[in-house]
C-alpha cells in the first residue's frame, strides 16, 4: 500500500493538527522508542500558571500512537482506547520530553508506557496509553 508509508511519515510529521499547535516534535521514532519534546509556555498554562495536566496527555498520547503506528502492518493503524497520566511534579516553562516505550504490543491491543520530564531530566508525569490496533482502507 503506497498510502501507507505515506500516512506512517504524516504521524511522525511536525507538521499540520495538533502538533504544529502546540510545538511538537518527535525526536525520535521508532516501534520500540519514541521521543517528543514541547515547549512549556503560558499557551498551556492552567489557570494558575502551571502545565495544565491535559497537555500531558496529549503529548503522552501522541509518542505513543506514534510507537504504536510504526507498530503495525500494512492497512493497519491505533487507536487510543485508554490514557492514565500520574502528575508528579508542577511545571511553568521549558522543554517537555516524552519518552514513550512498549509494555505489551499484541495482535489487537497495545499498551504504552510514556515517561515525561522536564529539560533538567525531573519527571512531571508518568503515563499509560491503551491501543487498539485496527484494520484501515486505502482511501481513494
Amino acid at each position: 500500500m503506497a498510502g501507507q508509508a505515506e500516512n506512517k511519515a504524516a504521524l511522525v510529521s511536525d507538521e499540520g493538527g495538533v502538533h504544529e499547535l502546540l510545538g511538537i516534535k518527535i525526536i525520535e521514532a521508532s516501534p520500540e522508542r519514541v521521543v517528543a519534546t514541547m515547549p512549556v509556555d503560558e499557551r498551556v498554562h492552567q489557570p494558575f500558571g502551571l502545565l495544565h495536566g491535559g497537555i500531558s496527555g496529549v503529548l503522552a498520547e501522541s509518542a505513543g500512537s506514534t510507537g504504536g503506528f510504526l507498530s503495525v502492518g500494512p492497512g493497519q493503524a491505533v487507536v487510543g482506547t485508554e490514557l492514565s497520566c500520574s502528575h508528579l511534579r508542577s511545571m511553568t516553562s521549558g522543554t517537555l520530553i516524552a519518552t514513550a516505550t512498549p509494555i505489551r504490543k499484541g495482535r489487537s491491543q497495545q499498551v504504552w508506557r510514556i515517561v515525561l520530564t522536564d529539560d533538567q531530566d525531573r519527571q512531571i508525569c508518568e503515563a499509560r496509553l491503551s491501543l487498539a490496533v485496527i484494520e484501515i482502507k486505502e482511501r481513494s
